[in-house]
Parts: structure tokens; sequence; C-alpha cells
């Protein structure tokens, strides 16, 4: 079985080498990055000029790029070569609605389709121990498990098309929150001389212990904004999250003042900065 991969960004590249470096069979790789081909050429992956051509020799064809509008061109090209004999998964973080349109214009072609996206970053895509919520027909879900064990080991179906990515944007939606209550705190508690790492290791003694404080604490402490996930890349997760739940009709105020300290990291210029860049504005309000 051959794999595409189409999108080797910070995320991209990593997943894609765990399936180079895993799979038995030719992996086709494009990114508009010539940089980013030649990297993954060099751990063995097939280069690729553009989308359709990743498609055309691949059977299971697997993206992950940033933005809805960026999965919906590359479906726009990949479903004029699919067929019944291919299988499309589409790993990145869009809007649920633009994904099932997707699902559904690939289908029509024949093919199979499933969104997947993926929790945790950068260092879990280097070993391999991702968390990836699916949603696809059940029939397709356990022949595409083992490929996406290269990259994660935590793998749930969550329904039909779209499902995994309503479960992706309540994930990151809620860290958002937990992110902004231990920013406001850490603020808080340095200003009553206890430091990042002596709160961190309290709060760890009760119920207030989160990943996002074990995880980052160190960086907070060392004010290292070296990118693993974006400022930006969390600022359009709670953007998807607040338009899910107006088509809802559920009121998140919570998470529509995550949005505030986002869009205030945003105006200052800290989008490609490291998400946790978001400390600084709630430090100097």
């Amino acid at each position: 079985m051959k794999i595409g991969f189409i999108g080797l960004g910070i995320m991209g590249e990593s997943m894609c080498e765990n399936i180079v470096k895993k799979h038995d069979d030719d992996v086709f790789v494009f990114d508009f990055n010539s940089a980013q081909v030649e990297k993954l050429a060099g751990v063995g992956a097939k280069a690729c000029a553009n989308s359709t051509e990743v498609a055309q020799n691949a059977d299971v064809i697997i993206s992950m790029v940033p933005k809805s509008e960026h999965s919906k061109a590359v479906y726009d090209e990949v479903a004029k070569v699919t067929d019944s004999s291919k299988i499309c998964i589409d790993m990145s973080t869009i809007d649920p609605s633009v994904s099932v349109e997707i699902s559904k214009m690939v289908k029509a072609t024949g093919a199979q389709f499933a969104d997947a996206p993926v929790v945790k970053s950068k260092p879990a895509a280097i070993a391999g121990k991702l968390g990836i919520f699916v949603g696809c027909d059940e029939d397709l879900y356990d022949k595409i498990v083992p490929i996406l064990s290269y990259m994660g080991e935590n793998i749930k179906r969550l329904g039909g098309n779209g499902a995994g990515l309503v479960m992706k944007i309540c994930h990151n939606a809620l860290v958002s929150q937990i992110q902004n209550g231990v920013n406001e705190m850490l603020v808080l508690a340095g200003k009553n001389g206890i430091d990042i790492p002596t709160f961190a290791e309290c709060v760890s003694f009760g119920g207030g212990q989160n990943f996002y404080l074990d995880s980052k604490k160190d960086a907070l402490a060392a004010e290292d904004y070296t990118t693993a996930f974006s400022v930006q890349n969390e600022y359009k997760d709670i953007g998807i999250c607040l338009n899910l739940a107006k088509e809802c009709g559920v009121k998140v105020p919570g998470e529509e003042n995550a949005m505030k300290v986002y869009e205030a990291a945003m105006e200052a210029g800290y989008g490609p900065e490291d998400w946790i860049a978001t400390y600084k504005v709630v430090r100097d309000l």
C-alpha cells in the first residue's frame, strides 16, 4: 500500500517522517515549501511536484494543512484523480462543516474519506505519540488504524465524517480556558513572591494539576517562546469553536474570554510564537 502525504509543516513533517521510517512501501510527499519536500526525500520519501501527483501515485492520501480553505484547495485538486481504489485522510484542524463538505465531494468520486485531527504538539509528533480523533464510516476505521498508528498511540473513532473535528475543537477550546486560568494564577502568585517552578510544584499536590502547566512550566519560567504550537493556530481553533457553538445555539462565555486574550496576543504580534506567549498578554494587562 503506497501512502501520500500533503503538507509538511511543523506537525506534518514529523508525522510524515514517522510514516516513511515505519511503512514498508513508498511514501509520496508534497509541500509548497520545496525545502520541506527535500528534507523528507532525504529520509526516503518520494518527492512530488503537486498534490495531484501525490494522489495519482498513492493508495492512501493524507493531508495536514493549516486552514479550511487549504484543505478545500487540496481536495478540489485531489478529487480529480480519486476513485474507489483511494482512501483520503485529512488530519488538518478545520471547520467540521467544511470537512463534511469535503467528505461528500471525495466520496462522490468513489473514494473513502476520514477526518483525523491530532492533539498534542511537536514533541509528540516526533515521538509518534499523538492523540488522533477520527470521523469516518465504521467500515473504514479498521483499515486506517494501522496507518494512523505510525503517528499516534491514542486513536479513537467518534462517529461519522466531521465527528473527529468536533472533538478536536472541543479539546483545544477547553485547553485554552485551562491555559488562561493557569496564566492568570501564575501572574497573581508571582505578584506575591511565588515563582513559576514553586507554583507548578504546589499545584501538582492538588486538584489543579494539568497538562498545560506540567509540560510548559519550564518554558514559561525561562520565557522561551520557541514554537511547538503557535498562538495563531490556537487562535484559529478558538474561532472555529465559537462558530461551531453559534451554529449549535450554545453559549460559551469562557471561550469568548479566551478569544479576547488571543486577539490581544495577535494584535501584539505574538502570532508566530508558541501559544504560551499568551502569558505575556495576561502578565502585561
